[in-house]
């Protein structure tokens, strides 16, 4: 059983056909292709270290276990089917244009691979308008979507038999897979910490997810994008329990993935070229980059960004308008920084809602511009997001904290000019 975006034993069809077939050697291959790039970000690594700990109690405790070697997930595999006489592997259905490689590779092994849902609610590809392959545009994708019928639940396995002989050995510490800051705020990954997240949101803010999903200041959206991201939690699971804002939310991130699988070059090349002339500005990049802009919703964002590796969804929409369309500074090197931070960081969701900001994309209004101070005004009306995270403004009362070049020389805080001044 070869664990890839789905770290988790509940509604997990791979693991379950698996446990169902008999004896199951469970792995997660620490990919040289992966960590060697720019995919191994810190704050992901020590989030997936997390999950690898918790899937490896859970499956203990149903009697198996989990092997975590290092190296080419194919190479590791062929190695592991010989010595534990394995005829069968089990995996979960991906579509990036990595996993469609690896997939390839491991079918060369004369392996009987089996592949199962989960990654998606609805898998990539099995949507499709009837004059083309994909969905470019999201409603009549969402249509489709919510008619959909979905795949039942996969049960829990209540056993996991682990063939004799094989030797998991230690997990390895994040020293010896990456190097680099870690924000200090960092969720803990994990099932168990996703289900626990999953159970508060339902119990304290799903009711009211439509109403307050948009308030910056309130900080009552989810939060479980990274379990999303690792598959700690199903997203199945999500859209049969979250409320209808919800799971649009979720549809959003299918319709994604269905994007991608069409058209793999998504993280690189505009999905609509548009002959965009993008600015090479180092300063402006620099500043914004660093939460220095002078603006105080980007520069807030861009500090949460940091600080937790996780930005509100409203503020990703504010600081990608800002680099792309005031500064007309390249999609692909704000992604590229996102990347760097994110724990949430899926290539095809983060790519996908790159280029809608920046009117590549999928959007249908691609000459939209989100002004980040009328943004501001509407998301974070008291300024109180803003005073959370650029504390040299937390001495500003009210909505003046969005403006602070408009004080009297003698009341301006020690705060960045500007780097272009918001109309």
């Amino acid at each position: 059983m070869l664990f890839t975006r789905d770290l988790r034993v509940r509604d997990n069809p791979a693991l379950t056909a698996a446990c169902e077939a008999g004896h199951v050697v469970p792995v997660f291959v620490l990919d040289e292709a992966i960590l060697g790039g720019p995919f191994a970000a810190p704050n992901r690594v020590r989030f997936l270290l997390d999950c690898l700990a918790d899937l490896r109690t859970s499956l203990r405790d149903l009697g198996g276990d989990l092997l975590v070697p290092r190296g080419d997930t194919v190479s590791e595999i062929a190695r592991l089917a010989e010595t534990t006489h394995a005829g069968s592997l089990f995996i979960a259905d991906e579509r990036s244009a990595y996993a469609a490689r690896r997939l390839a590779g491991l079918r060369r092994l004369g392996l009987d691979v089996s592949v199962h849902p989960g990654v998606t609610v609805v898998p990539p590809g099995d949507l499709t308008p009837a004059n083309g392959d994909h969905y470019r545009v999201f409603t009549p994708y969402w249509r489709a979507w919510e008619a959909a019928r979905w795949r039942p639940a996969a049960a829990a396995p209540e056993e996991v038999r682990l063939p004799s002989g094989v030797a998991p050995g230690p997990l390895p510490r994040l020293a010896e897979l990456t190097s680099g800051p870690l924000s200090p705020d960092l969720p803990p990954g994990g099932e168990r910490k996703g289900r626990e997240r999953l159970a508060a949101w339902l119990r304290e803010d799903a009711a009211a997810y439509d109403d307050v999903h948009d308030d910056l200041a309130a900080d009552r959206t989810s939060r479980l994008s990274p379990y999303l991201k690792f598959g700690c939690v199903s997203p199945r699971e999500l859209a049969v329990t979250g409320p209808d804002a919800f799971r649009r939310q979720l549809a959003w991130r299918d319709f994604h993935h269905q994007v991608a699988a069409a058209f793999p070059a998504l993280p690189r090349d505009d999905y609509r070229p548009k002959g965009s002339r993008w600015k090479t500005d180092p300063d402006a990049y620099a500043a914004w980059r660093d939460g220095a802009t002078g603006v105080p919703i980007v520069d807030a964002g861009m500090r949460q960004l940091h600080r937790e590796g996780f930005m509100h969804n409203r503020a990703r929409l504010i600081t990608a308008s800002f680099l792309t369309r005031d500064l007309g500074i390249d999609w692909r090197d704000g992604l590229r920084h996102f990347g760097d931070w994110l724990v949430d960081g899926d290539i095809a969701d983060n790519a996908g809602n790159w280029q809608w900001v920046a009117g590549t994309g999928n959007s249908t209004r691609p000459d939209r511009v989100m002004n980040p101070l009328r943004q501001a005004t509407r998301f974070d009306p008291r300024g109180d997001y803003v005073r959370k995270y650029v504390p040299e403004l937390a001495g500003i009362e009210g909505s003046r904290v969005h403006r602070p070049w408009t004080l009297p020389p003698s009341r301006r805080p020690d705060y960045p000019e500007p780097v272009l001044l918001p109309d």
